[in-house]
């Protein structure tokens, strides 16, 4: 069963997932999710936008350590309806530094309360750290 919440709700539980970062709402709208997606909702009201779409589309990166290193970019799909919104789904990519797609991972049939926290997210398309090979050096007589 769906949990559909107003943005209030909606954006608390993301961000104390961790998805404390900016994000854009269909393409513009830049900042912190309940703010992005009010705005474009505002833009909505006054006719800007045209209606609001009933899936929304929010993008931004959960790490980022400048231009020139690998980033972790995530995109949500968010079912809009009368007022109250759900998470669908969300791709978390790791991309190098020239935007080459190094790793990607979906989440799929979501719930905003079932989304994973952004560490699980980015350990998912982040390089496991390498086991160092322990040297055997046995010798056997025979």
């Amino acid at each position: 069963m769906e949990a559909l919440s107003d943005l209030n709700t909606f954006a608390k539980i993301l961000t104390d997932k961790g998805y404390n970062g900016y994000f854009h709402t269909q393409g513009a709208y830049p900042g912190k999710l309940k703010e992005s997606i009010g705005e474009y909702l505002e833009n909505c009201r006054k006719g800007t936008e045209g209606i609001p779409k009933p899936e929304l589309l929010l993008t931004g990166y959960l790490q980022w350590a400048g231009e020139d290193k690998p980033r972790v970019e995530c995109s949500m799909w968010v079912k809009y309806l009368n007022g109250k919104f759900d998470l669908k789904k969300i791709a978390v990519t790791k991309k190098d530094r020239f935007g080459k797609l190094l790793k990607q991972s979906e989440f799929t049939n979501l719930s905003t309360i079932a989304a994973p926290k952004v560490t699980e997210a980015i350990a998912l398309v982040s390089d496991a750290p390498k086991q160092q090979a322990v040297p055997k050096c046995r010798r056997f007589r025979f």
